[in-house]
C-alpha cells in the first residue's frame, strides 16, 4: 500500500483532516501513531460505532492505535459519571469498543487500551497541566470545549480543566494523530496551538462527522428513539428504523441513509458483500447495490421508496451490531454495574 492509498484509507468517511499534507508527511516518514479518547459516560450506541469503525481503517493503513478510556474526563464533565462508577463504566466501554473493532473486521488485540488514571495522575503530567492552566484563559478553555463539555451559566472548574488534559493526552500517549468526532475540533485546535510550548508536537487531526439521529436532526442521548443501542434486539432495531425520519427523496438529516453510508457499506465492503433491498416482484423485485451512491441516486429519483429501504437498513444494521450485542449480552453484569439505575437490581 503506497502513501496515497494509506492517506485515502484514513481520510475516507471523515469530515475533515487537519491537514492532509501533514498526514502524507507522517506516512512518508514511517508508521505513525494515533489515539482516540472516550469518556465513559452514557451507554454506547450506533453513533459511537460509526466513529469506532474507522479504527479498522487506521489499522489497515499501518497505524499504531491507542484507545483512551478517559475515566477522569467522564467525572470532570459536570459529573456525567459518578466517581464510584468510573471503573464499572470503563470496563463496559472497553468491552463494547473491542466488540465494535472486531465487528468492523479488525483485531481488537492490535489496539492498545489505556485509562486516564493510568497516567494522568503522574507528577510530570500534573505539573505540565498546572503550567498550561497558568497560561490559558478561561474564555479560551471554554471556547475549546464548548461542543464537548456540558455548559451552564456557572460551569464547574472540571469543565475548564477538561480540554487542557485532553491536549496533554496527545503528548502523554505519543500520538501523531488525534482522532475523534468533529465536536472535538475546538479542543484539538487548542492542542495544535499550545502543545509545542509544552514539550509536544501539533497533532494531525482526523475528525469523524456527527451523524443525524433517527428522529431527524441531532442525535440525543436522552431520546431513545433517535439512536440504536448496541444491545437492541433485532425487533427493537426494526421498530426504531421503521419509525425513523426518512422522507421520500430527502437526504438532509436522514439518519437512515447516513448510517447506511458511514457504517453499513464500509463493513459490507470488508467481505465484498452487496446491500440488498427485498421487494415484491409486482413492485420491481429485489434491488442490489454495490455502493452507497447507487442507493442515494435511486432514493432521490423515487426508484427506491422509504417503505422498501427501511426494512433492508434495519436488517443490515442489526447484522452489523450483532457481534457487539452478543458480546455484551454474554456479560450482563457489565451493564448492570455500569448503569445500576437502568440495569441493576432494584
Amino acid at each position: 500500500m503506497n502513501t496515497a492509498e494509506r492517506v485515502d484509507l484514513v481520510s475516507r468517511h471523515t469530515q475533515e483532516v487537519v491537514t492532509e499534507e501533514e498526514l502524507t508527511e507522517l506516512f512518508e516518514a514511517g508508521d505513525p501513531t494515533a489515539y482516540i479518547g472516550y469518556a465513559p459516560t452514557g451507554e454506547m450506541h450506533i453513533g459511537h460505532f460509526t466513529t469506532m469503525r474507522k479504527l479498522a481503517d487506521f489499522l489497515r493503513a499501518g497505524i499504531e492505535v491507542t484507545v483512551l478510556i478517559a475515566d477522569l474526563h467522564a467525572h470532570l464533565d459536570d459529573n456525567k459519571s459518578p466517581f464510584d462508577l468510573l471503573d464499572a463504566r470503563s470496563a463496559y466501554y472497553e468491552t463494547a469498543i473491542e466488540g465494535m473493532i472486531e465487528a468492523a473486521g479488525a483485531d481488537p488485540d492490535d489496539v492498545e487500551f489505556v485509562r486516564g488514571t493510568d497516567f494522568q495522575l503522574d507528577e510530570e503530567y500534573t505539573l505540565e497541566m498546572y503550567r498550561m492552566a497558568a497560561e490559558t484563559t478561561i474564555a479560551r478553555s471554554q471556547r475549546a470545549a464548548s461542543e464537548v463539555v456540558r455548559e451552564s451559566e456557572s460551569p464547574n472548574l472540571g469543565g475548564l480543566i477538561y480540554p487542557l488534559m485532553q491536549t496533554l493526552d496527545v503528548k502523554a500517549l505519543d500520538a501523531d494523530i488525534a482522532y475523534g468526532g468533529v465536536d472535538q475540533r475546538g479542543i484539538y485546535m487548542l492542542s495544535r496551538e499550545v502543545l509545542p510550548d509544552h514539550g509536544g508536537e501539533s497533532p494531525v487531526c482526523v475528525f469523524a462527522p456527527l451523524l443525524s439521529g433517527l428522529s431527524g436532526g441531532k442525535m440525543s442521548a436522552s431520546d431513545a428513539a433517535s439512536k440504536v443501542n448496541l444491545t437492541d434486539s433485532p425487533e427493537d432495531v426494526e421498530e426504531k428504523i421503521g419509525q425513523a425520519y426518512c422522507p421520500a427523496g430527502e437526504v438532509e438529516d436522514n439518519g437512515v441513509l447516513e448510517y447506511l453510508d458511514h457504517l453499513v457499506f464500509p463493513i459490507l465492503a470488508v467481505d465484498d458483500e452487496p446491500f440488498v433491498v427485498t421487494r415484491p416482484e409486482e413492485y420491481g423485485g429485489d434491488l442490489t447495490y454495490e455502493s452507497y451512491d447507487e442507493v442515494e441516486a435511486d432514493f432521490l429519483s423515487g426508484e427506491l421508496h422509504p417503505a422498501d429501504l427501511k426494512p433492508a437498513v434495519a436488517d443490515a444494521i442489526s447484522t452489523v451490531i450483532d457481534p457487539v450485542r452478543t458480546r455484551l449480552n454474554d456479560e450482563p453484569e457489565l451493564l448492570a454495574e455500569a448503569y445500576p439505575e437502568s440495569y441493576g437490581e432494584e
